[in-house]
């Protein structure tokens, strides 16, 4: 037969904790390793801002150079086919085009040996006699 009993529920089990009941916070505990690992992990977006603005901080100056006064250069448009070589031995043939290659580029700010057809290049007047 089956007992039913009412009232308060007794057991000889093990106590129910209560929700309340809180138990202490345990702290992180970190290795040496495991505090290097973090350092070098926080540090690399430092280290990769820094790194970026060493490597492109200089990319806004056109040169170094101070701007040329006013008529002492003129200037040269690019035809389809010209290389800077070819426009230093047009305007400069007793010059060497190294020279003449290297004035241009610092004159015009550029970083390479590529221009584009149409493009404005200004030229040194020493060179535009």
């Amino acid at each position: 037969m089956t007992t039913i009993a009412l009232g308060p529920l007794t057991t000889a089990t093990s106590p129910v904790r209560r929700a309340d009941a809180r138990q202490p916070a345990t702290r992180l505990r970190l290795t040496a390793r495991g505090r290097a690992v973090l350092t070098a992990v926080a540090a690399v977006p430092a280290v990769l801002v820094i790194l970026g603005a060493i490597w492109g901080g200089g990319a806004a100056l056109a040169s170094l150079d101070p701007a040329a006064p006013a008529g002492t250069f003129e200037t040269v448009t690019v035809s389809s086919g010209d290389s800077l070589w070819s426009i230093a031995e047009e305007i400069a043939p007793d010059a060497d085009p190294r020279d003449v290659v290297s004035d241009i580029a610092r004159l015009n700010g550029l970083t390479g040996s590529v221009v584009s057809a149409g493009q404005r290049l200004a030229i040194p007047a020493v060179y535009s006699q």
